[in-house]
Formats: C-alpha cells, sequence, structure tokens
C-alpha cells in the first residue's frame, strides 16, 4: 500500500467505529468529528504536495487524536475485546508493507528541434519503422530514431500535419 492508501485505510477504519459508536448511542464530540474531517482533507493532501512532511505530522495527529478518544470510548462501550480488536486492525493496517508509488512519465523530452515542427511516434507493429522512414522521406521530413523507441518526425508545419494524416489512414485501413 502507498501511504496515502495506508491513511486512506485508517481514516476509514476510524470512521466506521465512528459509526458504530454512534449507533449503539455513544454521543462524539464535535471535536472528534473535526478533527476526523480535518485529517481526510489532509490525507487528500498528499496526492498533491510534492513534500508532505507537514501534511504527514498533521495527519498524524490527527488521527492519533481520533483514535485516543474512540478507543477507550469503544473499550466502555462493548468491551475490552471489542477494543483490541480495532487496535489490531489499525495496527495490521499501518504495519502494510510501503509500496513505492509509480514515477510519472516524463513530459519533457530534450532534442527536439525548436525551429521546427515535429511529432513523436512510437514505432510498433502497426506502425513499423521502416514505413514511418519511407513515408517522412517521401514528404521531405526528417526522421530520427530516439532511445526510448520513439520516431521524432520534423519539418514544415504543413508537411507535418499531412505526414500526421496519412499516418492516421494508414492505421484506420489496417
Amino acid at each position: 500500500m502507498t501511504e496515502y492508501e495506508v491513511y486512506c485505510a485508517v481514516w476509514k477504519a476510524l470512521a466506521d467505529m465512528v459509526t458504530e459508536l454512534r449507533k449503539q448511542g455513544e454521543k462524539i464530540p464535535a471535536r472528534v468529528i473535526g478533527e476526523l474531517r480535518a485529517a481526510k482533507t489532509m490525507i487528500e493532501l498528499l496526492k498533491i504536495v510534492k513534500e508532505p512532511s507537514e501534511n504527514i505530522a498533521k495527519i498524524e495527529d490527527y488521527l492519533g487524536s481520533v483514535e485516543a478518544y474512540l478507543v477507550p470510548a469503544a473499550q466502555k462501550r462493548f468491551g475490552d475485546e471489542y477494543a483490541e480488536a480495532w487496535m489490531r486492525r489499525l495496527s495490521e493496517i499501518r504495519r502494510a508493507p510501503p509500496q513505492v508509488a509509480p514515477e510519472a512519465p516524463r513530459r519533457f523530452v530534450p532534442g527536439l528541434p525548436r525551429d521546427r515542427h515535429w511529432v513523436r511516434i512510437k514505432v510498433s507493429e502497426e506502425i513499423p519503422r521502416e514505413e514511418v522512414e519511407l513515408l517522412a522521406q517521401g514528404m521531405n521530413l526528417q526522421v530520427e530514431l530516439q532511445n526510448d523507441g520513439f520516431m521524432l518526425v520534423s519539418g514544415s508545419e504543413r508537411a507535418v500535419k499531412d505526414f500526421v494524416k496519412k499516418v492516421a489512414h494508414l492505421l484506420r485501413k489496417g
């Protein structure tokens, strides 16, 4: 599980505990509900923020505070076994092996011509390298095979647009 998924799972478990306690008539203070909501907001920020260290500390504080209220309340309302089962559940969630989120693909590709129009085409069975080269050369376009398996086709704006149309037509024909 990623860090985001772990915190979401802990938050969900605590929210479920709030629901169970409310069903049994337990009054949950507004402060606890507010901290649970704040934790959810901070958890969602984890997806956006690049350096989440501040957010993680706040999430831990909010979730810890909510847990510190709910576990004794559950123990009082349902007994020791019930509270221990919830604590085990939370502990198992937190011990889940961490996974690194996959890196987003690079958007910047070095070596692209600034003075010409260009298109990058992924070489595949549907679009073989030889066919791309022949088509591009017939239209006075420059072709370069790049390290990542793409072909860079560049030239005048009109020629590149016509090239894209021809490749699309070839793909539709199959």
